[in-house]
């Protein structure tokens, strides 16, 4: 057996809020949307990988989600232009990443990071 993939799936009555946050700042591809669930990820990658964590890190709160970008400085742009909050960072920590600390639209603390 072999595990495909691994998905965070966060219980909210207003999925379609998702869709700012995820799909037009993030860039995620909508995977699937069956009214009651919305799924974003992106056709070209799957990766499986799940943290258990004390600790975000840095003194840092334990984050709900991370998603590794390509660019930091876009993200970080999209995101305040869009008026999201950044509530640690963008700062470069001193295991080889580069990230900053958001919410999204339901209250989850997400980790946008690049590797240096």
């Amino acid at each position: 057996m072999q595990v495909k993939r691994i998905v965070a799936n966060i219980n909210t009555p207003a999925t379609a809020a998702a869709g700012r946050f995820y799909h037009d700042v993030l860039g995620l591809d909508v995977l699937m949307d069956q009214g009651w669930i919305a799924t974003y990820g992106s056709q070209q990658q799957m990766a499986i990988q799940i943290s258990f964590a004390t600790q975000g890190g840095s003194g840092t709160a334990t984050p709900d989600l991370s998603i590794e970008v390509d660019d930091l400085a876009v993200a970080l742009e999209r995101m305040t232009g869009a008026g999201f909050a950044i509530e640690y960072g963008p700062v470069d920590e001193p295991w080889g990443v580069r990230r900053f600390y958001v919410r999204d639209p339901f209250g989850k603390l997400v980790n946008i990071l690049m590797h240096c």
